[in-house]
């Protein structure tokens, strides 16, 4: 099922999820090495290495984020 984008996915990358940067979440440290992947309009995943094992990760973004991106979307 293809999902609409809308520039979300964009959206997502100016708020810091995309290659080549490094966030905080779920209490962990995360190189992120992928750009969004939207599976659904709720579930967005990033690709990423964990800090702290070097293990690589499947990331779901939180539903707080995409909520707020939805609602600005909504807006504009």
């Amino acid at each position: 099922m293809a999902v609409h984008d809308d520039g979300f996915s964009e959206r997502l990358k100016q708020l810091g999820f995309r290659r080549e940067c490094q966030m905080r979440l779920y209490g962990e440290e995360f190189q992120i090495v992928s750009d969004p992947i939207v599976v659904s309009e709720n579930v967005v995943f990033v690709d990423a290495i964990e800090k702290t094992s070097d293990r690589p990760r499947r990331v779901r973004v939180p539903s707080t984020i995409i909520n707020m991106l939805r609602a600005d979307q909504k807006v504009a």
